[in-house]
């Protein structure tokens, strides 16, 4: 498996010298867009690198092609051939995605009809040797168009970014570097492939980390084997940097209170808490999984799209569970271990001992009823972590899932099981996978 990440490094002592390169790319960017929506018909069946040279003839002036039908010569003098080209494919993509969400619109007519949007906030790719030159370690050659012409400018590279790509990708492939700008610094962004190669492990011998993301726990981890054995548990919670979250919503709330509803500001250092928060428990949960040398993470396909309602909506809009799903996942396929997602019906609501609905919230301490959202009361009168017991039947569920659809499990259950036996989806439990070792093992015996 192939897998893609980038890094950055930043471009010291030069601020708005490229901001006239990115506008003339991004101009180029728009008539090619213009370009392809007038003769689609024409460039639709033909593939990238012949779509490409199709759209030179259409609008390149050359010795060969006199009287090109659209004339791109005088609009963008000297643009490099290579920046051509990658506002040429950038544009085609652009344009094959609207046509792509308009079919799809015309199907079921749902929502707003897609519009074909000219201009791109899109940023120039610097191949080598045209647009690109590495001089050094932390020194750099680029093309850009400053002072009405196109020339080398000669740039430094942040050291420290540079000696951390060394550490980190020494073995990965590189690819040319894209210009970004982010706040006022400009940066260059490298994309690295690696190839990992996954092992396939039998159901009946794999170690999981099941993995159950909530509001009041950041995460809930659980290391699990296919008998139904909890080899080790944790608890991922951020209290500080909650805490720190939760005054800068206030300081939204004050300022909104007083009349002023636009803060951008406020909310980007929201945001950038929140993010911060959705990196350090995708570390910790990696942390913990390599630590047990697991080889799958389980989590729940979690859906929560429409409108909010209730307390706790805003927590709601700000839960990164994709975010850190996201994040996890790309970290666990550098390192060669497994993802799946299972469905997230009845994880919490469902004992793991088999007893039932739990009820959430009410438990007693020394004969007085308290209230904890975290705390669930099982009908056997059991009191648990309603987390950790969402990730028991998180893992429970996976097992189940991949032990009846192996052939080896299969045969060794009487022929007249069927998959309903041990419940549906949404019904299994931690102790409808023990039921089911027990049956292999009495089969076994």
């Amino acid at each position: 498996m192939n897998i893609f990440s980038s890094y950055k490094v930043k471009i010291k002592n030069y601020n708005k010298i490229f901001e006239e390169t990115v506008r003339i790319y991004r101009e180029a960017v728009s008539f090619f867009i213009d370009i392809c929506d007038k003769e689609w018909d024409m460039l639709e069946p033909l593939k990238n690198l012949e779509r490409c040279r199709k759209i030179e003839e259409l609008s390149l002036h050359t010795k060969k092609n006199l009287n090109p039908k659209y004339d791109f010569n005088s609009k963008f003098y000297k643009m490099p051939g290579y920046l051509r080209r990658s506002a040429i494919n950038t544009a085609a993509g652009c344009y094959s995605s609207y046509r792509s969400n308009l079919k799809n619109w015309e199907g079921n007519q749902l929502g707003r009809k897609p519009r074909l949007q000219l201009d791109r906030n899109v940023m120039p790719t610097l191949y080598k040797d045209n647009m690109y030159i590495r001089t050094g370690d932390d020194t750099a050659r680029i093309k850009i168009f400053h002072r009405n012409d196109w020339i080398w400018l000669d740039i430094r590279l942040n050291n420290q970014d540079v000696r951390y790509i060394k550490s980190h990708c020494a073995f990965k492939k590189e690819y040319v570097p894209t210009l970004k700008k982010q706040g006022k610094c400009w940066y260059l962004v490298f994309p690295f492939e690696d190839k990992v190669k996954f092992e396939d492990v039998d159901i009946q011998d794999q170690t999981i980390c099941s993995v159950d993301l909530g509001l009041n726990n950041n995460a809930t981890c659980s290391i699990m084997q296919s008998d139904g054995t909890v080899a080790a548990r944790k608890f991922i919670n951020l209290a500080t940097e909650k805490d720190h979250l939760y005054k800068a919503l206030n300081r939204v709330k004050k300022v909104q209170q007083n009349g002023v509803r636009k803060t951008p500001i406020l909310w980007k250092h929201v945001n950038d808490i929140n993010t911060d928060i959705s990196r350090k428990t995708a570390k910790q949960i990696i942390d913990f999984v390599v630590l047990h040398n697991a080889d799958v993470i389980v989590f729940e396909h979690l859906d929560t799209s429409g409108k909010k309602r209730g307390s706790k909506k805003q927590r709601l809009h700000l839960w990164r569970k994709q975010e850190i799903q996201k994040i996890v996942e790309h970290r666990a396929h550098i390192l060669g271990i497994r993802i799946s997602r299972i469905c997230a019906w009845n994880t919490s609501r469902l004992a793991f001992d088999g007893s039932g609905k739990v009820e959430r919230g009410e438990y007693y301490q020394n004969g007085e009823r308290k209230y904890n959202y975290s705390i669930c009361l099982f009908k056997n009168g059991k009191q648990y972590n309603c987390d950790l017991n969402a990730s028991y039947n998180i893992g429970a569920r996976y097992f189940i899932r991949g032990l009846l659809k192996s052939d080896s499990v299969r045969k060794r259950l009487p022929s007249q099981t069927k998959d309903s036996d041990y419940g549906t989806g949404t019904t299994r439990t931690l102790s409808t996978l023990i039921r089911l070792n027990a049956d292999l093992c009495r089969k076994t015996v």
